[in-house]
């Protein structure tokens, strides 16, 4: 089967999930059924079923069979990490870009999130800013919960996937250790304006966060 023929059938599998309105977790039809329904033999089904598990649209569950998978946007984690380090030999030039296309979303989005948060929902956000002293994946779980209430769930799938690329490059980083009290004082900042509704507030202190990140590249950057 060439290229092409392959991303055709996997371009007809995907209609027939759409076309049967397959929520995920729900059965393919089988793989004969398959072979009739696409006019395909064994061989390209199969082949057309795997590049599609590679993308997580599929799942195939042995002994049982192939189901509709959740598409996660962790399978484009190694594509991303690799263009990342690809861009200059520490990958710190990749890091620039992908940390500018964060800062861009959560900058925008910051805004939305003001005034609309419980204060059960800042509170844990205070918790997490205290944690910061001592644990560093703290800040990581203070950025997934603050868009939580977005209701977007392509949004937190993508902050995630920024992290999981940037903590593989950042050990080419100067320590955050060294300035940890100023990354607390921040996303105190950050809380603070949350709790008042000041949208403005918050977009700036998000802005002088991702400020603070571009320059710790930036000094890594430097010869």
């Amino acid at each position: 089967m060439t290229r092409r023929n392959g991303v055709i059938l996997q371009q007809r599998i995907v209609a027939l999930i759409h076309d049967r309105q397959l929520a995920s977790g729900a059965a393919l039809p089988t793989e004969p059924m398959l072979m009739d329904l696409l006019g395909a033999s064994r061989n390209s089904v199969r082949e057309a079923i795997q590049a599609l598990q590679a993308l997580g649209i599929v799942e195939i569950r042995h002994g049982h069979g192939t189901f509709v998978g959740t598409a996660s946007l962790d399978v484009l984690s190694p594509s991303l990490a690799f263009r990342v380090r690809s861009r200059t030999p520490s990958g710190i030039g990749g890091l620039h870009d992908l940390v500018e296309v964060r800062e861009l979303i959560e900058v925008g989005l910051i805004g939305q999130v003001a005034g609309t948060l419980s204060e059960a929902r800042l509170a844990a956000l205070d918790a997490l800013v205290a944690r910061m002293a001592t644990d560093l994946s703290a800040d990581r779980a203070f950025h997934a919960l603050l868009y939580e209430s977005c209701g977007n769930e392509l949004v937190l799938q993508l902050i995630g996937l920024f992290w999981n690329v940037y903590h593989e490059v950042e050990a080419s980083l100067d320590p955050p250790e060294d300035r940890i009290a100023d990354v607390v004082a921040n996303h105190q900042r950050i809380v603070d304006a949350l709790r008042g509704g000041d949208a403005a507030e918050a977009r700036a202190a998000m802005s002088a966060h991702f400020t603070d990140v571009k320059a710790r590249v930036a000094r890594a950057q430097t010869p």
